[in-house]
């Protein structure tokens, strides 16, 4: 599982965004989210960059968590 995945995974879990609320901001199949959170595909940096987006309009503070956990101390070092 790579680490856009696992941010993804936790950030959902812990602000209580489901799998199809995310698919459906996103306007994609809610399978492509699955496959992201179990960890048998990583989302693209383009993707990534959605992802963000569609997390600001669900909840700001899970997109914040989000890009705090997929870059790690690069965002600090900025």
């Amino acid at each position: 599982m790579g680490r856009a995945s696992n941010a993804l995974k936790n950030v959902l879990e812990q602000y209580e965004i489901t799998q199809y609320r995310l698919a459906k901001t996103l306007g994609i199949e809610r399978t492509n989210v699955y496959r992201w959170v179990n960890g048998s595909r990583d989302p693209n940096s383009e993707t990534v960059v959605q992802i963000v987006q569609a997390l600001k309009t669900l909840n700001p503070a899970a997109a914040k968590t989000f890009v705090k956990l997929y870059l790690g101390d690069l965002v600090d070092e900025a």
